[in-house]
């Protein structure tokens, strides 16, 4: 007959509660409240200085917020953060967006960014890829100011807009372009 002692039972327990922590995939976290929260308040900011992204957003199918990405780089760099895809302002998924970058470089910065899908197939080549990296056919709009960012028929043709801003750090330069976007559950 085995004898169960409370520390046998509360090192059980303890170890129940390490096991489910370290293999946990999210579901029953506040992860995704955090997200919308931030991408909520980050599209506040971005459409109170720059008036203008509001016409990419109504023209837009759907955007990708990415609220906060950090970047650092001495010599090799790299860069990540989190954010949600919406459409018709509804959240679908979320992703983080991960960069490695090499060369000379020195120093940390943080910014965010929105991709702005102007056409359905943007959209779904975005959706259906297990892993979307950012490149050439990404229109780009970088800015602190919010006189520099418009809307114009020949930008909103392209099928996707990045807008960069809200840069804060001693990084020169912030750019999507070999971004690599992957779906995540927060």
């Amino acid at each position: 007959m085995t004898r169960i002692t409370r520390r046998g039972v509360a090192f059980g327990a303890l170890s129940s509660v390490l096991l489910a922590a370290a293999c946990g995939n999210g579901v029953g976290s506040n992860g995704a409240q955090i997200i919308d929260a931030r991408v909520d308040s980050t599209l506040n900011f971005l459409e109170s200085t720059s008036p203008a992204t509001r016409d990419l957003r109504e023209k837009s199918v759907g955007m990708l917020v990415m609220p906060l990405i950090t970047e650092a780089g001495l010599g090799i760099g790299g860069s990540y953060g989190r954010g949600a895809l919406r459409v018709n302002d509804v959240t679908v998924d979320y992703y983080s967006a991960t960069q490695a970058s090499f060369g000379l470089q020195i120093g940390a910065q943080q910014y965010a960014h929105a991709l702005y899908f102007m056409t359905e197939e943007a959209l779904a080549d975005f959706r259906s890829s297990p892993g979307w990296a950012a490149g050439a056919d990404i229109e780009y709009t970088v800015s602190n100011r919010g006189e520099n960012i418009s809307a114009e028929t020949t930008t909103a043709l392209s099928p996707v807009i990045a807008v960069v801003f809200g840069q804060a750090g001693l990084l020169a330069g912030a750019s999507v372009e070999g971004t690599k976007y992957n779906r995540i559950i927060p």
